[in-house]
């Protein structure tokens, strides 16, 4: 997105918070922290992040080496929304996670060393232009049938480090993956937007942040600033708070993006700012609700 301004409204004869039942002039905010069960630092400032910040809702990275701890803590706090954040890539050398079907059952999602490709743009696109479909669906349902045989009960899916899935097609499999499973999609590029708007089902209103496009210095003031120019409708942040602690540092380059993420979502401010502009954070729950008695199973 651009820094340099909030984020502009789409112009629609109904806005996506309408569809959930909200008056046009409300401001809706999902705040979501992805990554959640990369590595532990990570799932201990997601909860803090929920719990005690303003984060509403946070995203499960099954195949990680931390997503055991993150489903054990799921199970023990029930009232945490959380969607399953999709893994087709690995960025962290330190720490290599793989798919989690057998790799001689998906050949086409392996780079030439038979490892999960890098999402530099280079990684991203020698995987979208190799990978079958067949195979993506393969392991995306071993990634959603892993948390539903926990017991838990996610309510939406969406991608890590490809947005919409990359692909025209990965979106349609994934909106069909879950009509079956009863699930939301998180869906915030054109034309896919506005093709889920036509359906009748909600997604962002307006222009998607992802918190790793903001500049470090200065962000808590930034953050501040687009809570109070956030437009009306539904609007969605992507947030990635990690406590940056020694161990986190020695594994992830972009430690610091995610600490100064917690330090925000965990500070009086951002509580303060949402309290003076009136913004309603909401997860999707409410949002899996429409899109399960709209979208039917293939």
């Amino acid at each position: 997105m651009d820094e340099a301004s909030a984020p502009a409204s789409v112009v629609s004869s109904e806005q996506s918070s309408e569809l959930l039942g909200y008056p046009p002039d409300a401001r809706l905010l999902i705040v979501n922290c992805d990554d959640f069960g990369m590595y532990p630092a990570i799932n201990a400032a997601v909860i803090k992040s929920i719990e005690e910040g303003i984060a509403g809702s946070c995203s499960l990275m099954v195949p990680c080496p931390g997503a055991p701890q993150a489903m054990r803590l799921l199970g023990r706090k029930p009232q945490i929304p959380f969607g399953i954040h999709l893994t087709l890539v690995c960025e962290m050398p330190g720490i290599r996670w793989g798919p989690l079907i057998a790799r001689e059952r998906v050949p086409s999602l392996l780079d030439p060393a038979g490892k999960l490709f890098s999402p530099t743009p280079g990684g991203r696109a020698a995987l979208l232009a190799q990978a079958r479909l067949d195979e993506i669906e393969l392991e995306f349902r071993a990634q959603i049938d892993a948390v539903a045989g926990t017991g838990l009960t996610p309510t939406h899916l969406d991608f890590h480090c490809l947005a919409d899935g990359g692909r025209d097609d990965i979106l349609d499999l994934t909106v069909a993956l879950a009509a079956e499973y009863g699930l939301a999609v998180r869906v915030w590029l054109e034309p896919g937007r506005q093709a889920m708007r036509e359906r009748g089902l909600p997604v962002t209103d307006n222009d998607f942040l992802d918190s790793f496009s903001l500049d470090i210095e200065g962000k808590a003031a930034r953050y501040a600033q687009m809570l109070r120019d956030l437009p009306a409708g539904l609007n969605e942040w992507a947030v990635h708070p990690s406590l940056g602690d020694k161990e986190s540092q020695a594994v992830d380059d972009g430690w610091l993006v995610r600490r100064t993420d917690y330090d925000f979502l965990t500070s009086p401010q951002a509580r303060e700012v949402l309290q003076q502009e009136d913004i309603a954070v909401i997860d999707y729950r409410t949002i899996q609700r429409v899109w399960s008695q709209s979208v039917r199973p293939r």
